[in-house]
């Protein structure tokens, strides 16, 4: 079992892997899950969009698409996080792009976890998670 980090087509971000690996854990521990295999893979525009059309037959771009392996309590599945979209995001609600990129990073694992945000009511409980997830790294 293990988290791994990689990019493809864009330059890896400057993130503290061994901390956000235990932070990843610490999170899903709270929610009575382990983390399995986790491949969180850092791309563009161009390649989420891409993933997007390809996987899920949706013509938009996206911060982050979340595909599921879980078994159990165990969470497992691969990331496909948009730096760019992270970028614009950051600027948009006038955050740094380190806490955006850390926002999105944990969302994916609150996804694996169990919370969704597409339905009624469903986008403040993934907001209230991701801000406790927040409260918790140690970086």
């Amino acid at each position: 079992m293990s988290i791994i980090y990689q990019a493809e087509d864009i330059q890896m971000p400057s993130i503290k892997k061994r901390e956000i690996t235990s932070w990843i854990k610490e999170v899903a521990e709270s929610y009575g899950k382990k983390a399995g295999d986790i491949a969180y893979i850092f791309c563009s525009d161009a390649k989420i969009l891409e993933v997007n059309k390809q996987y899920l037959k949706h013509d938009y771009y996206t911060d982050i698409i979340t595909f599921d392996y879980d078994n159990n309590n165990i969470i497992s599945g691969d990331l496909f996080i948009s730096l760019d979209t992270v970028k614009s995001n950051a600027d948009m609600f006038n955050t740094t792009y380190e806490k955006e990129l850390h926002r999105v990073i944990i969302h994916g694992i609150l996804h694996l976890v169990g919370i969704n945000d597409k339905g009624p009511g469903e986008r403040e409980i993934m907001e209230a998670a991701e801000n406790k997830a927040l409260s918790l790294i140690k970086l």
